[in-house]
Formats: C-alpha cells, sequence, structure tokens
C-alpha cells in the first residue's frame, strides 16, 4: 500500500537534529519504498504581504524530500481571522502541490493545530490523521475532519475524536531502527552511576523543582542530558518563561550534570546504551501529554535498563517496563522512589526484566507500526469493498 506511492507528512514541527514520530515515520516510509515529502510548517510569520516561497530539497535519506515554504500573507491572521486564513492557505497548498513533481497518493497529518484541513486533500487521496499529542483545543479536534483513518499513541486522545466516524486505533510509539542496531544487553560497569534523560530542555513542562532536587541530592551520580537547550539549538518548540530558564540556568553549572545537546538518531542511540538507568520527571499538570504517554520511553526500553519516571498511564499495567510513581497529580514521590531504585539497580536491571523490555522495544520499531498500519488499512478496505 505505501511502498511506491507519493506521500506527503505534514508536520507542526520542522526538519531538523531532534526527530519526533513525524520525522521518524517519514524515515521509514522513505526507507520502505515511498517517495515522501515532509511538509515542514510555514517560515517568516511576517506581518504584512510577501510573496509566496517554496522550496524541495532531498533529504539525506533516499526518497525524502523536505518542503519549506512561505505564506505570501500575514500568518497572524490565523489567529484573527481563521475563515480568511485557511481561504488563502487553500490556495496556498494548491501551490506547493504543483511543484511536488509526482501526484500525492497518501497524506499523512500529524497537524493538531488545523493548519491545513485535509479536507484540502480531496476524495482522491488517502488521509491519515496522526494525532501524537494531547488535543487541548477545538482546532484540534477539527483537524481530524476529512481523514480516512485515525492512528494514535494514546487511548485518551483516541476517545476524544469519537464524534468521527471513521476508524480509530491505538499504536504504540516507535523505535527507529537505530536503536535496534545497538539493542543488546549490556552490563556496563561504570565507576559512576550515569543516568540518561533526553528531550528538550526548554519545555515548560518539566517538574523543575523535583529534578533539581532528586540531581542536588545525588552527587556522586553523573546525569547525561540530550536535547536542546538553547533556542538555537531547537527544530522542535520550546519554552522562555522563569522556569525553564531556571532549569537551563541549573544544568549547565551542576558538576554532576553532562549536556550533550542535540544529536543524531544514531548518535543517542549508541550513546545511551551505557547509561544504568533513566528518569523521566514531567509536570503531568502541565505536561503537554498529561502522563498518558512518550516516544522517550521505547528508545529507553531498547536498552533494557530501567526506567524511573512520575506516572505514565499507558504503562500503568505494565510494572516491568517503567518503575512509575502512583500519583497523577504530583511527583512527590520522585526523590524517594528514585533513591530506591538506584540502590537496589542490580534488582531492577536483573536479566529477566532486562529481557522482557529489550523484547518489547523490538515489537514496536517504526517497520512494524508501518506494516500494521498499512494491514489494518486494507483490511478495513477489504471488509468494507
Amino acid at each position: 500500500m505505501f511502498a511506491g506511492k507519493s506521500i506527503l507528512i505534514i508536520s507542526p514541527q520542522s526538519w531538523g537534529v531532534m526527530h519526533l514520530a513525524k520525522h521518524h515515520y517519514a524515515i521509514e516510509l522513505a526507507k520502505a519504498g515511498a517517495t515522501v515529502y515532509f511538509l515542514n510548517p510555514p517560515t517568516g510569520q511576517h506581518n504584512f504581504i510577501s510573496k509566496t516561497i517554496i522550496s524541495i530539497e532531498p533529504a539525506a535519506i533516499a526518497n525524502l524530500f523536505i518542503i519549506s515554504h512561505q505564506t505570501a500573507f500575514p500568518y497572524r491572521i490565523k489567529f484573527h481571522l481563521i475563515k480568511l486564513f485557511h481561504f488563502f492557505m487553500q490556495w496556498h497548498v494548491k501551490s506547493i502541490l504543483k511543484h511536488i513533481p509526482t501526484p500525492i497518493d497518501i497524506v499523512w497529518s500529524f497537524d493538531i493545530g488545523n493548519l491545513i484541513p485535509l479536507p484540502y486533500f480531496g476524495n482522491k487521496v488517502f488521509k491519515i490523521f496522526m494525532p501524537v499529542d494531547e488535543p487541548l483545543v477545538p482546532q484540534a479536534i477539527e483537524a481530524a475532519k476529512g481523514a480516512d483513518f485515525m492512528f494514535s499513541i494514546t487511548h485518551e486522545i483516541l476517545e476524544k475524536y469519537q464524534a468521527f466516524n471513521v476508524p480509530k486505533h491505538f499504536i504504540h510509539h516507535g523505535l527507529s531502527q537505530e536503536f535496534i542496531n545497538n539493542s543488546t544487553i549490556k552490563n556496563i560497569q561504570n565507576k559512576r552511576i550515569h543516568v540518561g534523560m533526553s528531550g528538550n530542555w526548554l519545555r515548560t513542562d518539566i517538574d523543575v523543582p523535583i529534578l533539581k532536587q532528586i540531581i542536588g541530592d545525588n552527587p556522586n551520580i553523573t546525569f547525561e542530558l540530550w536535547g536542546s537547550y538553547t533556542a538555537k539549538q531547537s527544530n522542535i518548540s520550546g519554552g522562555t518563561d522563569a522556569d525553564a530558564s531556571d532549569f537551563v540556568a541549573y544544568i549547565t553549572q551542576a558538576p554532576n550534570v553532562k549536556l550533550h545537546g542535540p544529536v543524531h538518531t544514531a548518535a543517542l542511540a549508541h550513546a545511551i546504551q551505557s547509561m544504568d538507568a533513566f528518569l523521566i520527571c514531567y509536570d503531568i499538570l502541565k505536561d503537554q501529554s498529561k502522563g498518558t504517554n512518550y516516544h522517550k520511553i521505547m528508545e529507553y526500553l531498547s536498552t533494557g535498563k530501567v526506567i524511573i519516571s512520575n506516572n505514565v498511564s499507558t504503562y500503568a499495567t505494565m510494572p516491568t517496563m517503567i518503575t512509575m510513581t502512583a500519583e497523577r497529580t504530583h511527583n512527590n514521590a520522585l526523590p524517594e522512589l528514585f533513591h530506591n531504585v538506584i540502590t537496589n539497580l542490580d534488582y531492577y536491571n536483573n536479566t529477566s526484566s532486562m529481557n522482557q523490555r529489550l523484547a518489547f522495544a523490538h515489537s514496536n520499531t517504526y517497520t512494524n507500526h508501518i506494516n500494521n498500519i498499512q494491514s489494518i488499512c486494507m483490511l478495513h478496505y477489504h471488509l468494507n469493498n
């Protein structure tokens, strides 16, 4: 179904060093034989009439192309005159499609901002809507209009789209091939315990007080952090509030924190293998995912090592996968939980538990997910035609 097809990925995050689900799906679809066009969000959010700029450049991966574009109309009218914005955007999308050398067969949208509504592409194009972030505003729900299928990484998200009478399926976060290539049980004999953490350190939903407490209470542990901690490093959204700035200042000075910055997927997949444990610490009340699921979990599981975390609802019945706090409204118990796990690493990183985590991660590769999505779509059409 996907091999040999021309697929347009609509992403709310631009192409860059840091990869989220939409970037990984684009890569794996291209590797599977599709011609993939990854549509960045528009650049140059100017306040005046300008000119349409569209460029399509090949990525470093065969069959994958990155579309950068600027609208001729002021982007800010989206916040004041949404109908007018969509009128102009529809013509802008037509211009983009004219620049693509082959007709689009499939639109695969991660756009919960409804920046580019799916009905723009007509009835002849197969449309998949994949919300991987919580739909917190009305336009996030409206973004599902026109979809033929829906897939999401949490049941909670799918439940919010029950008004749409299209097939809906839960699918776990995926694991890219780079992590599989590096994924073996390794009992590293570190002189110090190393705890790994990855992500965007400019996020405003990090539980800064708790995370600072854990780092400060454990001076003999090295915390290795991968991901953006300055705005220039990031191709994904981040915050500029006081807590985010305070935390960045803290981690850049803490003697037991090692900052790696953003790295390519292959480098991250190799580096995290030497960790003894992983830590996740988000404030669920602020968390954009509402403590339901995180992409990084599958990457951590590929090492087999224990994950210590705030509560994550998707893994509530899978205690071997994540060791988490019970509370959904605060992380007050996380420092003590961290201490208990770290002082009993031999128990939490026993061979049986590590093999279970490894096997689970291997069953959730992006390649497997793409094959499953393809099978589900084809089965539905077979049964209904």
